[in-house]
């Protein structure tokens, strides 16, 4: 397990991505609040099962439920939108919906991270994170 990324977001994504396509059903990862609150919204989404924060040194380790054994995952397609070379930012009225309505997008805005639907209904825009169907 890598103790550094570039993006960390992209390396969470990519992990749920690599677990799903290989029938795991959990994952371990390095923590930090961002990936904490990613993970949280997906959660609350219904794409995630469960998650926990399990102590160690020099950092944490996010233990992530993808999904409980014998279950299919929910998610059948995960995205990074905006890279470290290309910010992709969008205001309240520009937040499209996602497969019809299906999917999902994660917004971080000034009031921290949240789904898409929440960030119109609040009027705010953000930084587009993740696109999740």
């Amino acid at each position: 397990m890598s103790i550094q990324s570039t993006d960390q977001i992209a390396d969470l994504i990519t992990r749920i991505r690599n677990a799903i396509q290989v029938g795991k059903n959990e994952i371990l990862v390095p923590t930090s609040k961002l990936k904490v609150a990613v993970v949280e919204v997906l959660k609350n989404g219904g794409y995630l099962s469960s998650y926990e924060v399990l102590e160690g040194s020099p950092r944490g380790i996010l233990r992530v439920v993808i999904n409980e054994p014998g279950m299919v995952a929910k998610i059948n397609e995960i995205e990074k939108v905006s890279k470290p070379g290309r910010r992709v930012y969008a205001g309240a009225d520009e937040l499209k919906a996602v497969k019809s309505g299906r999917g999902m997008v994660i917004v971080s805005t000034s009031r921290g991270l949240m789904t898409g639907r929440e960030a119109k209904k609040n009027r705010l825009g953000g930084e587009v994170l993740v696109r999740v169907w």
